[in-house]
């Protein structure tokens, strides 16, 4: 049965121009033009029996003069004639009444092109329910992926393809207080209730940590802080340590070395040696000769940090014999700056979850039990979580970009080496990206490192069932490259200009005009394009059950309650011993 069966007399216009995908219609009754508005729907009928072309009004124009008063020049018009009231549609796609076997389907392409005089119709009343209805059909899952409502219908769910949402990238952003992190919590929650669910969300302020953030499928964990530090060896299930000896070569030389330091090659190369060596040692040690044989100065082999120290040390005060008397040797005071770096970097305990390793983690084993349960699917996980929330807003700063693209490089990088008959795809959820997947302005080391890692998987994680959600407040600072290979966008009001240009250049030509928009949406209300959504459209997104502690402070409200307490105490203690436990 058809669901677009317009009878004439319901069109409100003619074709008058086609021109690729953009058309002009003609509009005789000025009635039926004031009731269209911009992003409406149109459909057009095609030339093929059984098919609508189904396309969005980008402008409206109305009857502004006739040939006896022609447009002055104060108007903008100049030399303009407009005779006619007229609609711009950009073309978004095709609707078949029916298609092979199956009935009212729309596809994102267009199969026709409209002829001149073609009848034209507003897709409104219950016309649009039924259309929206039937682009929301979704594969026959127990559990589809489902965001909210439409703006224009209410009555229709808004579903996404799950399938190409999480094949192809996405990018949520909003501005602060548009309602990103619900949105977040709405994928979030669906998730969760999947069996074999597999994601990590990259949490940086704790806002997804707190006690209204919890349901089944859900585990959290946090990086350890110098509190946890005092539990070697009983650590809680919760608690994350990541082993300096985790890191690549480049990674700990990004954190220790000094390149402006004259030394700077002499302390790279004897640091590499030394590693090297000592990941050899403790093969040795161990017993397996095989692996000794096979690995490089990046294999993850645990090394104690402390005999490194030691041999550097040794070699910066080392003297040698010389012709009558000892002399210096020859890295004798070229190491000093670098064993400082070295030595502080080892007593921070804020940096405890690195270089304050128990015995515990210094065992090939540590590293399969830790991405068991960072990447294992809900049923094969201990916890059975399928979605795992990491804490980071303990981290420092300046080692946050460094230490998440450590976990994303060695995810991407366990799921390369998984057999493809076994990858079982894991997506990431990378909160605040601006900070640790920036746009390459004064980046250091460090975060050039992390960046290429978030590129890497942005390039070729689809080949290996790893996906990116970048999510962001500032788009405009968030790298080019990454946001290139994302075909999903979810945007909420974006009140900058800067980062509206940003979405507009991501989309096709045809669809820039649906970005007008961003800076009126309300809030928790968002505009979605992509390959997960069949229409370009706005959705109200429903309200997660399970709440981010991300609500906006009523400055107002705090400042009228003279009951308020304020907790200065608390707050130096935990700035002293870093840690909010």
């Amino acid at each position: 049965m058809s669901l677009l069966n317009f009878k004439d007399e319901e069109a409100i216009g003619t074709v008058f121009s086609v021109d690729t995908s953009t058309l002009i219609i003609k509009v005789d009754d000025l009635n039926k033009l004031r009731k269209l508005q911009v992003n409406h729907l149109i459909a057009i009928r095609s030339s093929k029996a059984g098919q609508h072309l189904i396309g969005i009004i980008n402008r409206i124009t109305r009857k502004a003069s006739d040939e006896e008063k022609p447009v002055s020049e104060e108007l903008g018009f100049a030399g303009l004639l407009l005779t006619e009231n007229t609609l711009k549609i950009n073309l978004i796609g095709t609707f078949f009444d029916k298609h092979g076997t199956k009935d009212n389907v729309f596809r994102r392409n267009l199969d026709s092109v409209p002829e001149i005089e073609a009848l034209s119709f507003p897709v409104e009343g219950e016309y649009i329910t039924a259309f929206m209805k039937s682009i929301s059909a979704h594969e026959n899952y127990k559990l589809p992926l489902m965001l909210g409502r439409y703006s224009i219908d209410e009555n229709a769910e808004a579903f996404l393809d799950g399938d190409k949402f999480f094949q192809r990238h996405a990018v949520i952003v909003g501005s602060t207080g548009s309602g990103k992190s619900w949105c977040v919590a709405k994928i979030i929650e669906q998730i969760a209730k999947l069996p074999m669910a597999n994601s990590l969300l990259f949490d940086i302020h704790g806002e997804y940590s707190g006690k209204d953030f919890k349901a089944d499928g859900i585990q959290h964990i946090k990086v350890a802080n110098p509190g946890d530090l005092g539990k070697k060896g009983n650590l809680a299930k919760n608690v994350l340590m990541l082993p300096y000896w985790l890191l690549s070569y480049e990674e700990m030389l990004a954190m220790l070395l000094d390149r402006s330091d004259s030394n700077a090659p002499n302390q790279a190369m004897l640091f590499s040696k030394i590693v090297f060596s000592e990941k050899q040692k403790f093969l040795k040690e161990v017993g397996d000769t095989i692996l000794k044989e096979s690995i490089t100065i990046d294999s993850p082999i645990p090394y104690k940090i402390q005999n490194v120290l030691e041999e550097l040390s040794r070699l910066d005060t080392e003297m040698v014999a010389g012709r009558s008397t000892e002399k210096q040797g020859p890295y004798f005071g070229k190491l000093t700056r670098f064993i400082q770096r070295l030595e502080a970097k080892i007593q921070d305990k804020r940096l405890g979850f690195l270089f304050q390793i128990s015995e515990d983690e210094l065992n090939l084993s540590w590293m399969e039990d830790l991405f068991i349960k960072l990447m294992c699917g809900s049923k094969q996980n201990s916890n059975n979580a399928g979605v795992k929330i990491i804490d980071f807003s303990e981290v420092p700063s300046d080692v946050l970009p460094l230490v998440i693209g450590l976990v994303a490089r060695l995810i991407f990088t366990i799921q390369q080496w998984t057999p493809k008959a076994k990858q079982h795809p894991i997506c990431l959820f990378c909160d605040e990206a601006h900070l640790y997947i920036p746009e390459r302005m004064h980046q250091d080391a460090a975060g050039e490192l992390s960046l290429k890692s978030f590129e890497r998987i942005a390039k070729e994680g689809r080949k290996y069932g790893v996906s990116l959600i970048v999510i962001s407040q500032r788009p405009a600072e968030v790298n080019r490259t990454v946001l290139s290979q994302c075909n999903n966008f979810i945007s909420l009001r974006l009140a900058n200009a800067e980062d509206q240009s940003v979405i507009k250049k991501l989309l096709p030509d045809n669809l820039s005009g649906v970005t007008d928009v961003l800076p009126v949406l309300d809030i928790g209300e968002a505009l979605i394009v992509g390959d997960a959504s069949l229409l370009p459209t706005r959705v109200i997104i429903d309200e997660p059950s399970i709440k981010p502690e991300s609500a906006t402070v009523k400055f107002w409200k705090e400042w009228c309650d003279e009951s308020v307490v304020q907790d200065i105490k608390a707050a130096v203690i935990g700035l002293r011993m870093q840690s909010r436990s």
